[in-house]
């Protein structure tokens, strides 16, 4: 029995997820057709018609517009008519309860031309003449959600088909989307099937070689070749302006319009024109297409510039794309520029100071060491600070009986070093010996095997003592070079000549990294720029030797043993 009013007043909704399928397959005309026949047999009046082209999965669902008008009385609608609940959403059973109940909270029904959606309800109180909330529901709400969640399943296995598909041919480079500018689609037998890949369009590929030939040639700027371009007649592409109620209707276009540099500039940087596709699919990295380039890779690379650089070896291609400056990429711990900046210390934190160039409103730039990231603020100029460090070097003075201590000390710390090689080498001697001595019996033991397995896996032992034996040997040939190769009679001589003419050594030296570097080994700690221009830094008592000979068994204190400072400093 039919239960909908007499003349009962409807909204019908119509959606295709993209234009090709609406010229193509599920058409609006053949919806519209379907919901009308419907609705005529069962005396509905439908006052209006929603069209939509777009996807039924994303969050923002499009028949919200529809449910919209049902739900202001002012239209008097009861019904939203649909011809299939995948045709209404295809969020899964959560959006299509979320939106249904929407229209049930304002009395309209939502039903569907082949009777999934029911329509009535039933009352579980109608015989003792009660009603309740929760008494009342659909029959066919279960069937509803499994068509929901059905559309949902079907949208989801649908996408993974084709969209993986299309993944795994845009890598093996054939082409699915619609062709750039310079190009049109072609389909062509392949191994992998009828596949699409790229061919030069016979008018548009002209303008593009002709931009990457004017800008290979250099003798125009980018505003002559683009002036030069427009001149060919060049035009972009066409598209028509679909209405958004009903893109079936064209009702406008654009494009046709002359190059500009902006979009000259895209151009030239498309590797796609050396037949190399870039793009999110390509997992960041290029693929050779299947198609020959309107330009060469040659080309390519001459016309960017440098900027852009792909490298080609056999079937596989890489894009490079130019490097930023180092001093935006990359913060030089070791910059020449500022030598001194691990050296001399903030005297307000007693932390490393920074280096940089300050540029004033004349674009001069002005070098300085600072501190102001740590809630206070400290600057001196590059040339200030290093014209106190040279004052300081130039004070500095070693009387002969520091220098002749020093010196002892440093011929008891060689001793020591070649006693400790003598003995590195005895070690060395041992492990060769016994290693010579189990290579020798593996080779004896495969004499008397018959199993190819154990002879396998005693050849594998004897050949790996063989490479320890050799990587030993190497070892101790070392060991001995580096004792044979010091003169420690020159080794006495350059002491004796740096701490008389210190001043060759920290200040005239042409390497400004190497002249920091041994002016912070004259600290026991890293002077603060305070105490260096007043001349009260803690000054090493070994000048920092400790770094190229062993010390950890030697009391930090002056050659004498005294933990007194000696003097140092001319007044």
């Amino acid at each position: 029995m039919n239960t909908t009013p007499t003349q009962a007043n409807a909204v019908a909704a119509i959606r295709i997820s993209s234009l090709k399928q609406g010229l193509q397959g599920d058409s609006p005309d053949a919806q519209k057709e379907q919901i009308e026949r419907f609705a005529s047999m069962r005396n509905i009046k439908i006052k209006k018609f929603f069209i939509f082209m777009e996807s039924a999965s994303k969050e923002v669902q499009p028949v919200q517009e529809a449910i919209d008008y049902c739900v202001n009385p002012k239209n008097d609608i009861q019904l939203f008519i649909i011809k299939s609940i995948d045709r209404f959403t295809r969020g899964g059973s959560y959006i299509y309860d979320h939106l249904n109940m929407q229209l049930q909270k304002h009395q309209v029904r939502l039903i569907d031309i082949y009777g999934i959606i029911g329509g009535q309800d039933v009352n579980t109180l109608e015989h003792l003449g009660l009603s309740y909330k929760w008494g009342i529901y659909s029959p066919t709400k279960k069937s509803e959600i499994l068509e929901a969640e059905r559309a949902k399943d079907e949208m989801r296995d649908i996408m993974t088909r084709m969209i993986g598909a299309e993944i795994r041919y845009v890598r093996m480079g054939y082409r699915v989307r619609q062709p750039p500018f310079g190009y049109v689609n072609e389909k062509v037998e392949t191994p992998h099937g009828r596949r699409v890949i790229l061919k030069a369009h016979p008018e548009e590929s002209q303008w593009i070689i002709k931009m990457f030939e004017l800008r290979c040639r250099g003798t125009m700027s980018d505003q002559e070749i683009v002036d030069e371009i427009n001149l060919m007649g060049y035009k972009t592409r066409k598209r028509y302006i679909r209405n958004p109620q009903d893109r079936t209707k064209v009702i406008g276009e654009r494009g046709g319009k002359g190059l500009r540099i902006k979009q000259f500039w895209l151009y030239i940087q498309n590797p796609i024109f050396a037949g190399v596709n870039s793009e999110k699919w390509t997992e960041g990295g290029v693929v050779k297409g299947k198609f020959d380039g309107l330009v060469s890779i040659e080309t390519y690379n001459k016309a960017n510039k440098g900027k852009l650089v792909l490298s080609q070896d056999g079937d596989e291609v890489k894009l490079w794309k130019k490097k930023l400056p180092d001093w935006m990429t990359k913060k030089l711990v070791n910059n020449p520029k500022f030598p001194y900046k691990r050296f001399v210390m903030c005297p307000h934190c007693s932390k490393p100071l920074f280096g940089s160039a300050s540029r004033g409103h004349l674009g001069t730039y002005y070098p300085a060491y600072h501190c102001n990231k740590r809630g206070h603020y400290f600057r001196v100029s590059a040339g200030e600070l290093e014209t106190t460090v040279e004052t300081f070097v130039s004070e500095l003075d070693f009387n002969q009986k520091y220098i002749d201590d020093l010196k002892k000390f440093v011929i008891t710390k060689w001793n020591e070093r070649v006693e400790n090689t003598v003995q590195d080498e005895s070690i060395i001697d041992t492990k060769i010996q016994s290693l010579k001595a189990s290579a020798q019996a593996a080779a004896d033991k495969i004499k008397y095997l018959s199993s190819e397995v154990a002879i396998k896996y005693m050849e594998a032992d004897l050949v790996k003592a063989e490479e320890e034996v050799e990587q030993l040997e190497q070892e101790k040939l070392q060991h001995v070079t580096n004792v044979n190769t010091i003169n420690m009679g020159n080794v006495m001589k350059h002491i004796g000549y740096y701490l008389e003419h210190l001043e060759e050594l920290l200040i005239d030296g042409a390497n400004p990294l190497k002249r920091a570097a041994f002016f912070g080994l004259i600290f026991d700690s890293m002077p603060t720029y305070t105490q260096l221009s007043s001349g009260t830094p803690k000054l090493a008592p070994y000048l920092g030797l400790k770094r190229y000979f062993e010390t950890s068994s030697v009391p930090m204190c002056d050659p004498t043993g005294n933990r007194t400072l000696l003097t140092r400093m001319r007044t």
